[in-house]
C-alpha cells in the first residue's frame, strides 16, 4: 500500500538539513500470530518521516518486532537484525531466526527485527500483480538468443510504468539513505545511546550507510556477504558485471565437481557443462509441465539455481540430483518450480530500492554493450539474467537505465565512517551472490574496519561456519575483534547422497515443499 498524496519529489536539500525528525513512540504489543505471537515476541509501529526534508511532514509506518532478553539482568542492550534483499522481511528475518542464533546473542541482547519502508508490512511497494508478473517470467527464456535486447527494455519499460501507476507517492523514499535514518530513529526510540547492528548481504550496504552518515553511533556492527559500496551505488555497470561473474563461477565449480564426482552428483554423464547447457536449451524448446497448470523452462531452471548455488557445497549433491530429474522431466525437481507469487513482493521490492539508489547512466547504448559482454562472459546463466524480466539483481539494468523516478533518497557520501568503532567484515571467497573482493574492498574504504574471511562456496558466513559464527558472537558481545586475516576454512562438503537440503542462508530456493518464497534463514552452523 502506497503513501496517499505525496507525489513525486523534485531534487532538493540533502536529508536532515532542517529539524530534526521526532522520535517515533513505539507501543509494544502481543504479535499477530503471522508475526511470530506465539514465539515470545511483542510487535509495534514506529512513524517516521515519508521524506526527510521535511521531518515533521508525512509519515510512514514501520512494522517493528522485538524479542527481549529472558533475564534482565544480563541484558546488554538490543541487537538489530538485518536480512538481505533488498526486499526481505526483517519481521520474519528475526522471528525465524531467533531460535537458531548462538545462546550468548539471545540471552545478552533484544532481538530486533523491522520491515524498512516499502517491504513486508511497511507500506510494501506495488508495481505488477501477480498475474502480470507471472507472465513475464513464464515467457522469459534460460537460453533467449540473438535480438534479446529491444524486448528486454519493453518488458521493464512496462514494469516501470506499473510502478509509476501504484507506488507513485512512495517511489523517491526508499533508497537506503532514508531507511539509515529510519533505523538511527529506532534506535533513539529503544533508548539505546549506540547501534549493535548484524546485517547480511544487502543489509550490508544499509550498515555501511548508517555508518558513514552517523559513526559516532556505531557500537558494533558486522557486515556479512559485503557490498563495494562506491560501485554499488556510483559505478552499477561494474558492479553488475562482478555479480555476472561471482555468480556464473560458482556454477561453473559446481559442475567442474559433478565431472570429478559423477556418482556424488548424478548429473552430466561426464559432461556436465555440456549437459546443463542442453538442458536449458531443451526446456526452453518443450516446458516441462508442472502442478496447476504451469509450466517450467530454462528460465525457471536459471532462477531457482540462483538462489540454490548460494547454499554452498553442502547443497552440491542435491542440485545434481535436482538437474537429473529436470532432464528426466520430472516435475518435482525443486529447480522447476516456476517463482511463486509469495516471491513476487520480493521482487518488486528488489527492482525498485536498487532503481532508486544506484546512478544507472540512462544510457541504452551503453547498457546494451555491456549486458553483451556480461552475457558472453557469463554464458551459462548471464543470457537469462541479462535478457529476462526485472526480478534480483543482475536483471534491474534494463528497468533501472529507464526509470522515472527523482532519487531523493539515495545516499551520497565517502562511505568512509570516519570515526566509528571497529566494524567487522565478513566476506566468503567463493560467492555467488556478494563477491569476496566486494568485502575487501569495504574492509579498505571503511576508516576502521577488520576482515575475516569465510573461504568457503555460498552466501555469507554467519551460521554456515562455526568458525565465523564463534568471532561474531565474541565481538558483538565483548567488542572482541578476531586477529587480522583471519581465514575460517571450516565449511561443510557435500553431503554423501542425495542431500537433504540445507538450512542455511535460502531466501528461495523452495527446496523443500512449503519452504516460503520470502525465507531468509540464517541456520545453524552444521
Amino acid at each position: 500500500m502506497a503513501v496517499a498524496g505525496a507525489g513525486f519529489a523534485v531534487a532538493g536539500p540533502r536529508a536532515g538539513s532542517g529539524s530534526a525528525p521526532p522520535v517515533p513512540e513505539l507501543s509494544w504489543s502481543p504479535c499477530p500470530e503471522d508475526e511470530g505471537g506465539k514465539e515470545g515476541f511483542t510487535c509495534a509501529k514506529a512513524e517516521v518521516p515519508l521524506d526527510y526534508r521535511e521531518p515533521d511532514g508525512r509519515k510512514i509506518s514501520l512494522a517493528v518486532t522485538r524479542h527481549k532478553v529472558a533475564d534482565p539482568a544480563q541484558r546488554q542492550g538490543t541487537l538489530f537484525l538485518q536480512p538481505g534483499g533488498p526486499g526481505s522481511s526483517g519481521v520474519d528475518f528475526a522471528r525465524g531466526n531467533y531460535t537458531d542464533l548462538p545462546a550468548g546473542l539471545r540471552d545478552r541482547f533484544d532481538v530486533l527485527g523491522y520491515d524498512v519502508r516499502g517491504v513486508g508490512r511497511s507500506s510494501p511497494l506495488e508495481c505488477w500483480d501477480d498475474k502480470q508478473y507471472l507472465q513475464a517470467v513464464t515467457e522469459a527464456k534460460g537460453n533467449p538468443g540473438p535480438g534479446a535486447f529491444a524486448p528486454a527494455l519493453r518488458t521493464a519499460a512496462g514494469f516501470n510504468q506499473a510502478c509509476l501507476q501504484k507506488s507513485a507517492d512512495l517511489l523517491p523514499f526508499v533508497g537506503t539513505d532514508y531507511v539509515a535514518r529510519d533505523i538511527d530513529l529506532l534506535r533513539q526510540a529503544l533508548g539505546e545511546e549506540q547501534l549493535t547492528f548484524y546485517g547480511r548481504s544487502f543489509g550490508s550496504y544499509i550498515g555501511t550507510v548508517y555508518a558513514d552518515l552517523f559513526p559516532d553511533r556505531v557500537r558494533a556492527m558486522v557486515l556479512d556477504g559485503a557490498y563495494d559500496p562506491v560501485k554499488y551505488a556510483d559505478r552499477p555497470h561494474a558492479y553488475d558485471r562482478g555479480q555476472y561473474l561471482a555468480l556464473d563461477g560458482a556454477v561453473d565449480r559446481f559442475l567442474d565437481w559433478c565431472a570429478d564426482e559423477p556418482s556424488a552428483c548424478g548429473f552430466g554423464g561426464g559432461s556436465p557443462k555440456e549437459s546443463f547447457g542442453k538442458l536449458v536449451r531443451d526446456v526452453d524448446a518443450d516446458p516441462v509441465p508442472t502442478s496447476g497448470g504451469g509450466k517450467a523452462n530454462g528460465y525457471t531452471l536459471v532462477y531457482r539455481l540462483l538462489f540454490n548455488i548460494n547454499e554452498g557445497k553442502v547443497l552440491w549433491p542435491a542440485i545434481g540430483e535436482a538437474l537429473h530429474r529436470a532432464e528426466l522431466r520430472n516435475a518435482e525437481s525443486f529447480l522447476l518450480k516456476p517463482p511463486s507469487a509469495a516471491s513476487f513482493d520480493f521482487l518488486t521490492a528488489n527492482v525498485v530500492v536498487e532503481c532508486a539508489d544506484r546512478a544507472y547512466p540512462h544510457d541504452t547504448g551503453l547498457l546494451e554493450r555491456r549486458l553483451a559482454a556480461n552475457t558472453e562472459d557469463a554464458p551459462l546463466l548471464g543470457p537469462a539474467l541479462g535478457y529476462g524480466p526485472p526480478t534480483y539483481d543482475h536483471q534491474h539494468g534494463t528497468a533501472c537505465d529507464q526509470w522515472p523516478g527523482e532519487q531523493v533518497s539515495r545516499h551520497e557520501g565517502s562511505y568512509r565512517a570516519e570515526g566509528s568503532a571497529p566494524i567487522l567484515v565478513l566476506g566468503t571467497t567463493g560467492d555467488p551472490d556478494t563477491p569476496y573482493r566486494d568485502a575487501v574492498a569495504l574492509s579498505r574504504r571503511l576508516d576502521n574496519a577488520s576482515l575475516l574471511t569465510f573461504k568457503a562456496e555460498g552466501h555469507t558466513a554467519f551460521g554456515r561456519s562455526e568458525c565465523a559464527t564463534a568471532a561474531v558472537t565474541s565481538y558483538l558481545t565483548d567488542l572482541i575483534l578476531p586477529p587480522e586475516r583471519t581465514v575460517c576454512a571450516d565449511e561443510k562438503p557435500p553431503a554423501p547422497g542425495p542431500s537433504s537440503p540445507s538450512k542455511a542462508g535460502s531466501r528461495h530456493s523452495e527446496h523443500l515443499e512449503g519452504v516460503s518464497d520470502l525465507l531468509d534463514l540464517i541456520g545453524v552452523a552444521r
